[in-house]
Order: C-alpha cells, then sequence, then structure tokens
C-alpha cells in the first residue's frame, strides 16, 4: 500500500491531500474544528517531546522526513509540515479491506504486516500484467486508495520491485532486467541488509547491490560468515528460493510505548500503572482477536540510559484474560530495578496456542500470583 497510514487518515482529510503531512502524533493533536466548520491542524514545528515519525506523506518525504525518525528532527527539516495523530484501529479496518479484495482474486497470500502482502501468481490463468491491474482496481474499490505492485519470479525481488514505481506503480521485472534496473540501487534495498551490514560492506567499499554481485565472496565470508556472505551474493544476483507461505503460527503477541518524557518508578507511579494496564489490556484484546491464549508473560524496560531489560515467567495454564497478564506482568516487574527513570515500557505474551485446541499443562511450573 502507498504511504498508507497517510492514506488512511487523508481519506478523512482531504484537505491536506498534496501536502506534506506527518503521522504519529499524540491523541491531543486531533484537528480543531473552527466556528466556521474549516479544521485546523497541528504543525510540525509546534511540537515538543521525544516522538517518532510513523509515517509521512509522499510530499513529506521529498523534505527528508521518514518513518522512524525523530519528530523533533522531523520539524527541524519540515517545520510547516502538517502533524496528525496515529489511528490504529483505521489502518487496521483498511488493512482488512485491502486483503480481502485481493483475496478474491488471487487467494494464495502471504500476509507481511498491515500493508503488504505476497501474492503468488504461479496458477492463476491470466497473464500478470491483466492480474495486477484488477487487483489494483478491486483494491481501490474497497478502500479508495492506491498500492503499487511488484511482479517477478521470486518474493526478494518482488519487494524491491514494489518501491521502484511508487505511488500507484506495477513494475514487472524478468532475471535478464537484473543488471538495469536492480544493480544501480543501494544494497539498502535487499530486504535483510539493515543498517549495520549496509555500512560493514561500506567499509569494503560496496555500497550498490552490482558492487556486491561481484564481490570477492572470500573477502565477504571473512567479514560476514559463511551462511550470509552466500545469502548476500545470492540476493544480489535475484536468488531467492523462499515460498510463498499462506500461514504461519505467531511466537509471540505484544504491545510496547515510548513515553514523550521519561518516567520515574516513584514519582510518576500512577501514569505508568495506568499506562501498564492500558499494554496489558490490549495485549489481552490482540489475543482474543486472533484466536490464541498463551503461557509465558513478560516485560520489557528501557532506561533513560538506553539499558533494556527483559523478564518473563510461565503460567500453569495459558490465558488470555487481562487481568491474569497484569498480574503476572506485575510479578515479573518485582525482578528488575526500578531507580532510574523509564522511557519505554513493553508487555508481551509467548508460548501461543490456538483457542479451542489442546495445549499441554506442565504441573511443575508454578506461578503465585497477587491477590
Amino acid at each position: 500500500m502507498d504511504a498508507f497510514y497517510a492514506s488512511v487518515d487523508l481519506l478523512r482529510y482531504p484537505e491536506l491531500r498534496g501536502q506534506p503531512v506527518v503521522i504519529g502524533g499524540r491523541r491531543s493533536l486531533q484537528p480543531v474544528v473552527e466556528a466556521d466548520g474549516t479544521r485546523r491542524f497541528a504543525r510540525l514545528r509546534d511540537y515538543v517531546g521525544r516522538g517518532v515519525v510513523t509515517t509521512s506523506t509522499y510530499e513529506a518525504r521529498a523534505l527528508g522526513v521518514f518513518s522512524g525518525m525523530g519528530t523533533m528532527k522531523a520539524a527541524k527539516l519540515a517545520p510547516d509540515a502538517f502533524l496528525l495523530p496515529v489511528d490504529f484501529d483505521a489502518y487496521r479496518h483498511y488493512s482488512r479491506l485491502f486483503k480481502s479484495a485481493v483475496a478474491i482474486i488471487a487467494p494464495e497470500i502471504q500476509d507481511r504486516g498491515i500493508d503488504e502482502i505476497y501474492i503468488d501468481l504461479t496458477l492463476l490463468p491470466e497473464d500478470s500484467l491483466t492480474l495486477a491491474r484488477t487487483m489494483k482496481a478491486a483494491v481501490r474499490d474497497a478502500t479508495g486508495l492506491s498500492c503499487s505492485i511488484g511482479i517477478s519470479p521470486n518474493k526478494l525481488l518482488s519487494k524491491i520491485c514494489s518501491d521502484l514505481d511508487k505511488p500507484d506503480g506495477i513494475t514487472i521485472l524478468a532475471m535478464e532486467d537484473i543488471p538495469v534496473r536492480i544493480w544501480p540501487l543501494s544494497v539498502k534495498k535487499i530486504n535483510g541488509i539493515g543498517p549495520k551490514a549496509a555500512g560493514k560492506l561500506a567499509t569494503l567499499g560496496i555500497g550498490t547491490i552490482g558492487e556486491l554481485a561481484v564481490a570477492d565472496p572470500v573477502v565477504l565470508q571473512r567479514h560476514f560468515g559463511l551462511s550470509y556472505a552466500q545469502w548476500l551474493l545470492d540476493a544480489s544476483r535475484g536468488i531467492d528460493e523462499s515460498p510463498v507461505t499462506t500461514y504461519s503460527e505467531p511466537k509471540s503477541i505484544s504491545r510496547e510505548t515510548t513515553f514523550e518524557k521519561d518516567l520515574h518508578p516513584r514519582h510518576d507511579r500512577e501514569s505508568l500503572s495506568e499506562l501498564f494496564t492500558d499494554l496489558c489490556a490490549r495485549v489481552a484484546n490482540d489475543l482474543k482477536q486472533k484466536g490464541y491464549r498463551g503461557r509465558t508473560i513478560g516485560i520489557k524496560l528501557r532506561y533513560d540510559d538506553f539499558q533494556t531489560v527483559t523478564r518473563d515467567s510461565s503460567l500453569p495454564a495459558a490465558t488470555d484474560d487481562p487481568l491474569v497478564i497484569r498480574q503476572a506482568a506485575g510479578e515479573c516487574l518485582r525482578r528488575v530495578s526500578l531507580k532510574k527513570k523509564l522511557r519505554l515500557l513493553g508487555v508481551r505474551v509467548s508460548a501461543l496456542h490456538a483457542v479451542g485446541e489442546s495445549e499441554p499443562v506442565d504441573p511443575g511450573v508454578q506461578v503465585e500470583l497477587p491477590l
């Protein structure tokens, strides 16, 4: 989907179309309706806090504002950009709509998150371009939104292609097109090469996918190990045999939040307790919506010095009860130091099993929950 969160919000606020818009603000940043019925929106220059940009429109990206960037830094680059709060309920609603629209045409789908899917077209009778156009029309009819489609022999190349002609694009790539279309791109365009690996490749004089494709395997193995070095070479040459997996069991379900300002466990106890309880309730709701229960409850804390700690505890039986999750998570909290200020708090439930399936209960696991 094209700039998905921002595009969903623009359906609600069409007067912002064509403007630099940043998504990532607090709920208090909802637009204000003036006496004449017009809406007044917050500007990025007025933001104060430690938030992170969730996404931005293409107009804001042209000014250098991208997802994951600190909001205060974004304000320096695009002070006049409009700032909207995130609305995950709306994003999930439109996510379900677009996936359902595609599934009618091509049911072999691998879900890759709220705004992205892989589709296997191998056994479908129509040609790929016709299918792509049909799917784009179906998505627009169902949601009012545009998407971009990359069609290639495998998932790795299709992921890259889907970004080449955004927004509202269709890119079809054959293996013989790789030298012209793929090799001039940065190695960062390959899904699986993160900032650390890209930085190490840069020290070796490798910045493009084409340079990686002709790199010395011995040098790559020396710096990355045999397995990853071989994957790097295969990926740079467009080789990927991973299948479209239409279903996979989640390993865990979690929620976390980064605070606008550091909170002290003692001085801000009431606020932290409320946030902690809300996270547990949201995780429980996610479990129920997805049809899972879990036996292992965990927490994640990040202190103001960026040190991160985790703790977990296993229950006698799986649960999706917010009160049980809150109690178990609270027990985990007792096992960490609460002397320093906190900047992040998270709750995770793992060891999942689907509701309705029998689960093994370990009689040796005993967890005493406070009343």
